[in-house]
């Protein structure tokens, strides 16, 4: 195997972690119609005020998983391309794979705000670090 498809692993776990989020966005949203909480209207133009806080939370733990990851893909191919995966690449992949997925599970479950902004903001600062290496290197 290629050293540098190490850096594909973590790129697949977060892949698995969005696709895991998304299927959570049909289950509330169908569990709420069942309940009588909403209806399709609801969702019409995305989603009224009508929808409870517990079914709006995945589909915008799903956006989340869609905006800054971007940069994380993009990072992760960009030193794949170049050859220029080594072992604190992939362990900053890694990490910030794990603070992308604790800033999930706070979100989806008890909602701290200041908890997820703790690991969304390591996840933040750990996604500069990959970019400013991948530069600092070239």
């Amino acid at each position: 195997m290629n050293a540098d498809n190490a850096i594909l692993w973590p790129m697949g776990a977060l892949v698995a972690l969005t696709f895991a989020v998304l299927l959570l966005v049909p289950i509330r949203r169908f569990r709420a119609a069942f309940a009588r909480q909403v209806t399709a209207a609801d969702f019409r133009y995305g989603e009224s005020a009508n929808v409870p806080g517990d079914v709006a939370i995945p589909n915008r733990n799903y956006m989340n998983l869609l905006e800054s990851p971007v940069l994380f893909y993009v990072a992760c191919l960009t030193v794949y391309v170049t050859h220029r995966v080594d072992t604190v690449f992939v362990a900053l992949a890694w990490i910030y794979v794990a603070a992308r997925a604790a800033h999930s599970v706070v979100h989806l479950t008890y909602n701290n705000v200041m908890h997820r902004l703790a690991f969304f903001g390591a996840g933040l600062l750990v996604l500069i670090a990959m970019w400013a290496r991948f530069f600092l290197i070239l």
